[in-house]
C-alpha cells in the first residue's frame, strides 16, 4: 500500500502563489504515476496535473497549464504542486493520488478576490 499526506493549503489572494506538497510512504517502488486533482464545492473532482514518477514527464489540465507546475523529489518521496497566478476559480480541495489508486485526505486552497 501507499500512504499520501498533503500539506500547504490555505488562504491566498488572487494573483498570489502557493506550493502544495504530498509526502509518500509505503510501497513507493510500485508507483508509476503521481497526480493532483481538485474538487470545488458542488462540483466533481477534476484532474489538475500528473507526473511519471521515474521519468518526470508531466501533463496538465488546460485550466492550469502555464500557471501550475508539478514536480517530484524521488529522494524525499514528495510530489509538489507550485501554483502561481491563482484565481478565485482555483478554490478547491486539492488531492494527491498515486496511480489513481491511492489518495490523500486533501488540503484546502481558498483564493480570495
Amino acid at each position: 500500500q501507499v500512504q499520501l499526506v498533503e500539506s500547504g493549503g490555505g488562504l491566498v489572494q488572487a494573483g498570489g502563489s502557493r506550493r502544495l506538497a504530498c509526502v509518500i510512504s509505503g510501497r513507493t517502488s510500485s508507483i508509476w504515476l503521481m497526480g493532483w486533482s481538485r474538487q470545488a464545492p458542488g462540483k466533481e473532482r477534476e484532474f489538475v496535473a500528473d507526473i511519471i514518477w521515474s521519468g518526470g514527464s508531466t501533463s496538465y489540465a488546460d485550466s492550469v497549464r502555464d500557471r501550475f507546475t508539478i514536480s517530484r523529489d524521488n529522494v524525499k518521496n514528495t510530489v509538489y504542486l507550485q501554483m502561481n497566478s491563482l484565481k478565485p476559480e482555483d478554490t478547491a480541495v486539492y488531492f494527491c493520488n498515486s496511480d489513481q489508486r491511492y489518495w490523500g485526505q486533501g488540503t484546502q486552497v481558498t483564493v480570495s478576490s
